[in-house]
């Protein structure tokens, strides 16, 4: 059985069946995904998390329905119903919904109408009808049946109707077949129902659409409506269709009298009993199809606002604007450590005005902020042009940044933020929290809930807990890229390291803070709760950058320090040099086989080594464009046709990106204007965090509207 569901998986996968055993056995075994793909990239063939994690669940899906279908098989055998064909079909059947079709005809049913005339003896008259005699009479056969319980022969022939409908709506075939028609000739159809007082369901008023063509963001779109009951959607379809196919199934003989009975059964069969669970299940699976998509929408936009370069070593002086309550600031120094917190009111007249622009100036000369951050909340825009007004008059040449403080909030009144500054109010808190975002937004954005960070598409209208899985996967597969600095990490950021939960990730902070930084890689193993496991599938991800050990401050797993020594020895070297030009040069001349073989390890492991001794302390973030920074302002109005501006994707979704090009409401770049030619997935082109160059298309400043293209037209 384990080998029939490896070889289904890897089929499923398209991946190597070595490939799917290692990753089952080391899973198995109790191996995280992030370890699988860093350190056994020799067993699964340098499968990456993605791949892996698409691995386990196609093997859970297999396994699933295997055990399905045992339970299926002996509900079956048990009612003394089973045939050698049938388990062969259950057998045999390659998803989930063909095995529920063939279990319905077995299924425990509440009480039916073909139930009802089964007690009141009709499913011989049924069976009768179902062998369509030559030159008999349906009405006196009918009368045969006729008794306390049925009154006449039309109840008669009524009850067996009942009966032969159920059956024909019960057919695994039937019920495949209509499903695949309705799938493919099908059109999905809204129209308005309710009051829609914003026009927000305008286009789906009257909206027909083949169901094949349907993009996922509109099926979720015609969902919500309907779930508002602002809309009425139904799948329209042609019944004919099916009834020429029932017909030709089931009426094997025309000029028989029960024909007619048998197509009137076969008609209540479709409309009553088959159409609305089918169309049921079409809708359904429009929806796992739109929900699969609007997830991963959502987790591509999460992973590359969390991987977005890091502006280190910048003492930051953030801003978190409002009006009548006044902007935050919040200066913070080149390690995140909070220097200021202060109040400023440039927005609520004259007076305060020259107040703030007094103290605004003090700060950021006294503390040489390198760079000001803006949150892109309320009063942003108006706070931008106060800021752009006082940088000149700034002692150190500094440049803004307008931050995306979706979750900034959350953060800020969450109890990880009470815990951090007990002493500040919930706004304080938010403009540290937009003050580090720009220093480390990966390690700032792992205290939010994901789902609070606004990159997302219908995203409260998809499965939360499918959702919350996939984000989690993809904040842990971030986290465990980038490597976390054991001696700095928080709570939060550490819980997410392979192997760490909440528990021990609060240790080893409370152990740091106890004894003191770590100085080996070694020591964390005297981390309560932390068992050999633990260590062995956290510690690559843990770095000590200025420890005793040179090879702590690389991904370079200990369980290889042994043959990275050997390995520098025999170059003339020792791990003091790591980093050296000296020894990177060395390391370009070794050959790759042969040096593995000698050493006894895998050619891709010993490439990753090189790799790690060449650049021991690499950030990958920082192949990434750095973000946009500013000095000048622009104002809706400013904006004119043609007009050529750099801004930075803020989000992506199925029909384009979203721009931010410094005013007010962030612009749209349709698909179709991404790049020259046809774009099937605006990912293939652009990212969250991507600085890119657009050109105004249109401005309509009544509606709050911009259209931005990534191509330049001919009349632009």
């Amino acid at each position: 059985m384990e080998d029939k569901l490896l070889q289904e998986t890897a089929s499923d996968t398209g991946s190597a069946l070595k490939s799917v055993k290692a990753v089952i056995q080391l899973t198995e075994e109790g191996n995280t995904i992030p370890f699988i793909a860093r350190y056994r990239k020799e067993m699964t063939g340098s499968l990456d998390e993605v791949e892996i994690r698409n691995i386990l669940e196609r093997f859970t899906y297999r396994k699933n329905m295997e055990q399905r279908k045992e339970d299926v098989i002996r509900s079956i055998t048990e009612q003394n119903k089973m045939t050698p064909e049938l388990e062969e079909q259950i057998k045999a059947a390659s998803t989930l919904q063909a095995v529920e079709d063939l279990y319905r005809p077995y299924k425990q049913k509440k009480r039916t109408k073909a139930s009802v005339a089964k007690e009141k003896g009709l499913e011989s008259f049924a069976e009768w009808l179902l062998q369509f005699p030559q030159q008999a009479n349906v009405e006196k056969e009918a009368e045969k049946y006729i008794s306390d319980q049925v009154l006449n022969a039309e109840e008669a022939v009524q009850g067996a109707s009942d009966i032969i409908a159920e059956r024909i709506a019960d057919d695994a075939s039937v019920r495949q077949r209509i499903r695949l028609d309705m799938t493919k000739y099908g059109k999905i159809k809204s129209e308005l129902k309710g009051e829609d007082e914003k026009e927000v369901y305008k286009m789906y008023y009257d909206y027909e659409e083949a169901i094949g063509k349907i993009a996922p963001h509109r099926t979720l779109a015609v969902n919500r409506g309907e779930k508002e009951d602002v809309l009425k959607v139904s799948i329209s379809f042609d019944e004919e269709r099916v009834i020429r196919f029932l017909t030709k199934k089931f009426i094997t003989d025309e000029r028989s009298p029960a024909a007619q009975v048998i197509l009137d059964a076969a008609r209540d069969a479709y409309k009553r009993l088959i159409r609305p669970s089918v169309e049921r299940e079409v809708r359904n699976e429009l929806t796992e199809i739109a929900e699969e998509r609007a997830i991963h929408i959502f987790s591509e936009n999460l992973k590359n606002l969390l991987l977005q370069p890091p502006l280190k070593g910048k003492v930051v002086l953030a801003v978190d604007p409002a009006y009548r309550t006044g902007c935050k600031l919040a200066v913070v120094d080149e390690t995140g450590k909070v220097l200021s917190i202060n109040v400023i009111y440039p927005h609520v007249g004259e007076g305060k005005r020259k107040e703030a622009q007094i103290k605004f100036k003090q700060i950021a000369d006294q503390y040489e902020a390198d760079i000001i951050a803006i949150g892109n909340g309320t009063a942003s825009r108006e706070t931008e042009r106060f800021v752009v007004e006082m940088i000149p008059q700034l002692k150190k040449k500094t440049a803004y940044i307008i931050v995306n403080e979706a979750g900034a909030s959350v953060y800020s009144a969450s109890d990880i933020a009470r815990e951090e500054f007990p002493d500040l109010q919930v706004e304080e808190r938010s403009a540290v929290s937009i003050a580090r975002r720009i220093q480390d937004p990966l390690a700032e954005l792992v205290k939010i809930d994901p789902q609070s960070i606004g990159v997302g598409q219908y995203q409260h209208d998809v499965s939360q807990k499918k959702l919350s899985g996939s984000l989690s996967f993809v904040v842990e597969t971030a986290v465990n890229r980038v490597g976390v600095d054991v001696n700095t990490a928080s709570p939060s950021l550490l819980e997410h390291v392979a192997g760490l939960n909440k528990t021990v990730a609060r240790n080893i902070v409370q152990y740091r803070e106890e004894n003191g930084k770590f100085t080996k890689r070694s020591v964390i193993k005297k981390v309560p709760r932390l068992g050999g496991k633990t260590f062995e599938q956290c510690i690559g991800f843990l770095r000590i950058t200025d420890g005793e050990e040179p090879l702590d401050r690389t991904p370079i797993h200990p369980e290889r320090y042994n043959e990275v020594t050997a390995l520098l020895k025999r170059l003339g070297f020792t791990t003091k040099d790591i980093g050296s030009s000296k020894l990177a040069e060395a390391l370009q001349s070794v050959n790759i086989q042969q040096t593995a073989a000698e050493l006894e390890i895998g050619d891709i492991t010993l490439l990753d080594i090189i790799d790690s001794l060449q650049k021991p302390g690499r950030d990958p973030r920082d192949e990434l464009p750095a973000p946009l920074l500013k000095t000048d302002v622009l104002k809706m109005e400013d904006l004119k046709k043609g007009m050529e501006l750099e801004g930075t994707v803020r989000n992506v979704t199925d029909f384009g990106a979203f721009v931010d090009i410094g005013v007010k409401q962030d612009g749209l770049v349709h698909i179709s204007k991404l790049k020259k030619g046809f774009v099937k997935n605006p990912f293939d082109v652009v990212a969250v965090g991507d600085i890119v160059k657009v050109w105004v298309e249109s401005v309509e400043a009544d509606k709050g509207r911009i259209s931005l293209a990534m191509v330049k037209t001919d009349g632009q």
